[in-house]
């Protein structure tokens, strides 16, 4: 199992100079990445940077929210609310609402599989035959991977594994604590 905190990483501009992001994994590592995890810091509103054969998924981590315009509409998401998913060209233009905001981002090539992102449910498994398989808690929590004794994440990282296909991962999140998400690379069979 790996680990990534997101306090030991570097900002980084986004490629549109819009913002700031954190990456948490680029995978495999390089400019020819399959997949990549990371957390933004928006301050203004403006366009997202344009990712043309990518699938993204985007979830609010912090804040009170932010609206999403796209071609076919506007999309209000919030902390509470399930996390968005959608072309990378589309390049939506992004409204703060009553303020900055943390944003956790899953982008896929296309041409090499897909993702998924789910709000994490404390307590019920989570299973996933995916490549990758990974776990982002904005607040500490306890992954608890197949009979194998639980691991304490601190806030605010990411836990990653290629070797857990199969495996039922559960998560216990102290009471009241911040948001988690499951994330997943699901490669294209060759």
């Amino acid at each position: 199992m790996n680990l990534v905190e997101f306090s030991h990483l570097p900002e980084q501009p986004w490629r549109n100079g819009g913002g700031v992001t954190r990456e948490l994994l680029a995978w495999p590592p390089g400019a020819a990445w399959q997949l990549r995890i990371s957390v933004a810091d928006i301050t203004r509103d403006g366009d997202f940077s344009a990712f043309p054969g990518v699938e993204r998924w985007f979830a609010v981590i912090e804040g009170n929210g932010v609206e999403l315009d796209f071609a076919t509409g506007r999309v209000p998401l919030s902390r509470e609310a399930e996390p968005c998913t959608f072309d990378g060209e589309a390049a939506p233009g992004c409204r703060l609402m009553n303020g900055p905001t943390r944003d956790l981002n899953l982008m896929v090539q296309k041409a090499a599989g897909h993702g998924s992102m789910q709000r994490v449910a404390p307590g019920q498994a989570w299973h996933s035959r995916a490549t990758l398989r990974a776990v982002f808690s904005a607040g500490a929590l306890r992954l608890h991977r197949g009979t194998q004794a639980a691991i304490a994440l601190p806030a605010a990282s990411l836990a990653w594994t290629e070797d857990d296909a199969g495996t039922p991962w559960r998560a216990t999140l102290a009471t009241g604590a911040a948001p988690a998400w499951w994330l997943a690379f699901h490669r294209h069979a060759s």
